[in-house]
């Protein structure tokens, strides 16, 4: 029997193969259809705003933790050190504070009298987000900023940075939710008369002096494990933003109600990618016809480099097009209005400062360490 020889298909020109006809005039018809680029007219400065925002609040809460060290400096040294009044400004930096407080005033009707800043801070960033998706990760917090130039100086020394796969950065990107569902839980246990008792116990009243303990006599395990957030940061874009921040995590929650999105116009829109590359949450712009999801931040990265005319913009929801978009600087705006508007309102009606006679600091700040949480002093022998 003669051996029988397998013949791989011709692959000389003019032999095609059945339906290659069909994808190779289909590949032809894409080629022709594919759209032509209109240049954007103008230039793009959101991110020039947006960094002006950044630093702003950067060096207005570096003037608020000078002075409130000044203060415990002054509290620790039992008034012997020139005298610094408390900036209530630094209970920006208690967010589970500021969602007890927020709770306290809806349930009782009432501004609380200690600590009260907390409450009007929370209000405003929770706004901030509501209305302008998210912006106080991207345009006030400074940890949000810090994180972000940290992630740039990485791509720009290194040449790149890391994206996780999909069955990794999704179970991560889950444990800011577990983490703030705790908080959540731990706050919606709390009756309006537990909150102001909590406020008004000596833990309550130093717990930011505690949180500046913390890192004033940062112990050896502490700072590794902040020094792996910074060197992970360098790799991984906005790593502790993505991953670990239960207040970001609330921040997006809220925004998902937001009446703004980025939207993508796909008449103009000439598939390059630029904006999903450029995208600091990693989603997948050039794919999607508006963002909704809890992770755009709407920093503007993506609209700023888009290269096509109209193609991307700031938009109320339902609607596309350059009329109809919101400029980085009537964003900018609408945060400084709600921002200054809420602190301006509180100080002008005496709800901004908190109120307690010297002697009470005096006394518990050189103590703080040694105050307890009142759930666990309670039960302590």
């Amino acid at each position: 029997m003669g051996a029988t020889t397998l013949q791989a298909p011709s692959s000389r020109r003019g032999d095609t193969l059945p339906g290659e006809n069909e994808v190779v005039e289909s590949k032809n018809e894409l080629r022709r259809m594919r759209k032509k680029l209109v240049r954007r007219s103008g230039r793009d400065n959101s991110q020039q705003i947006r960094l002006g925002v950044q630093a702003l609040f950067l060096i207005l809460n570096s003037w608020i933790g000078l002075q409130f060290y000044l203060f415990v400096r002054w509290a620790e040294s039992g008034g012997q050190t020139p005298a610094v009044s408390r900036p209530a400004g630094v209970e920006g930096w208690l967010p589970i504070e500021g969602m007890m407080q927020f709770k306290y005033t809806i349930l009782t009707g009432h501004f609380p009298v200690l600590h009260p800043a907390a409450f009007f801070l929370f209000t405003a960033f929770a706004l901030s987000s509501l209305l302008f998706r998210k912006a106080f990760c991207s345009w006030l917090c400074p940890v949000g900023s810090v994180s972000e130039y940290l992630w740039k100086l990485g791509r720009g020394t290194f040449g790149r940075n890391f994206i996780f796969p999909k069955w990794l950065d999704y179970p991560l990107r889950a444990l800011k939710y577990l983490l703030l569902s705790f908080f959540v839980y731990a706050v919606a246990m709390m009756s309006a008369s537990a909150i102001s008792d909590f406020v008004a116990s000596p833990y309550g009243i130093v717990v930011d002096v505690r949180m500046l303990n913390f890192f004033r006599f940062i112990g050896t395990t502490t700072a590794i494990v902040l020094s792996g957030f910074v060197l992970a940061s360098l790799f991984v874009r906005n790593f502790w933003c993505r991953y670990l921040c239960p207040y970001g995590a609330l921040m997006g929650l809220i925004s998902l109600f937001s009446p703004l999105r980025i939207s993508r116009n796909e008449s103009a829109c000439i598939d390059c990618a630029k904006c999903a590359k450029a995208c600091p949450s990693v989603l997948p712009v050039d794919k999607l016809i508006q963002i909704r999801s809890a992770e755009c931040t709407g920093c503007l990265e993506c609209v700023a480099v888009c290269p096509a005319q109209d193609a991307l913009s700031l938009n109320l929801i339902g609607s596309t097009g350059a009329r109809h978009r919101l400029p980085a600087w009537q964003l900018a705006a609408g945060i400084g209005i709600i921002f200054f508007g809420l602190v301006g309102y509180a100080k002008l009606n005496d709800h901004w400062q908190t109120h307690l006679p010297q002697q009470v600091f005096l006394k518990l700040v050189p103590a703080a360490g040694e105050q307890h949480h009142p759930m666990i002093g309670d039960n302590r022998e």
